[in-house]
């Protein structure tokens, strides 16, 4: 079905990048459906030659020549590219952003026109095609829009689909901010390797195989994480004594506070975004 489909990326960033590279190597298009644009002449020289799509600096040709226009830009310069592809946008075209902390209200607001909409919160894992990411969808959004969206997402990792779009904060403070969260760990564990004798090469080796093994089985076992924290404890262990020692610290509600935090704050940005789009009277 993707393979049918003109598709136009507008940035071509890391983001950017990883989902062409992802739907090119799963065969979920080929490299003649695809047209990218971008402001630096030798960022699209290194597409073209890399990956064999078209190339352009020109953001309207791209939403002019595709059926899915997809919108790989930073948050602070949507609105100006919006408005400078708005007169190429109708309800003959899937619209995807994955502009971070860019609520759907404002993006309609900006466009001030009806379109088939679609919000996605990827996140920085989509460069080693293990993202997590979310999509959302606008009221004129097809259901077969919904799966071309997962189609392109899914081969860059994993993608679940919200029925409601005002969790897409809740994405945000979960897996679009995680990995840092996930890094912080990583770097703590290393810290505690080396404190406890083992060389820094050795621990950073360590904690990140725990990491990646550690989610590996959950996601294969599909077994509950507790039940499988069960199966490391033995009674009076090391792992018993140690998981002692992080709930005294607080662990699990420091990562739940976490979220809450990056929760709270993702709805503040989305809240002024909208605001300052509607300010500015939408793209006439």
């Amino acid at each position: 079905m993707l393979n049918s489909k003109k598709i136009g990326f507008i940035g071509t960033g890391n983001m950017g990048e990883a989902l062409i590279g992802g739907i090119i190597s799963s065969g979920s298009s080929s490299p003649e459906n695809i047209i990218c644009s971008d402001v630096g002449k030798k960022r699209l020289a290194f597409m073209q030659k890399t990956y064999g799509i078209r190339t352009t600096t020109d953001n309207s040709e791209v939403a002019a020549s595709s059926d899915i226009v997809i919108y790989a830009v930073k948050p602070q310069i949507i609105a100006a590219v919006l408005r400078e592809t708005a007169d190429k946008l109708d309800m003959s075209k899937l619209i995807i952003s994955i502009a971070a902390g860019v609520p759907m209200e404002a993006i309609e607001v900006a466009l001030g026109k009806e379109l088939r909409l679609i919000r996605v919160m990827p996140n920085v894992a989509a460069l080693v095609k293990e993202g997590a990411t979310a999509i959302a969808s606008g009221k004129h959004a097809l259901k077969e829009d919904i799966e071309l969206a997962m189609s392109i997402f899914n081969s860059v990792g994993k993608s679940i689909f919200l029925k409601e779009n005002y969790l897409m904060d809740a994405v945000t403070g979960l897996s679009g901010s995680g990995p840092a969260y996930i890094f912080l760990i990583i770097d703590a564990l290393a810290d505690a390797g080396v404190k406890v004798g083992l060389s820094r090469k050795q621990s950073i080796v360590l904690a990140t195989q725990t990491v990646l093994g550690s989610a590996k089985m959950l996601q294969e076992t599909g077994a509950h994480p507790g039940q499988l924290k069960d199966m490391v404890t033995s009674p009076g262990g090391t792992a018993i004594a140690g998981l002692h020692n992080l709930e005294k610290g607080g662990l699990r509600t420091t990562l739940i506070n976490a979220v809450e935090a990056a929760t709270n704050r993702s709805k503040e940005l989305g809240e002024i975004m909208t605001k300052n789009f509607s300010e500015n009277g939408g793209i006439r």
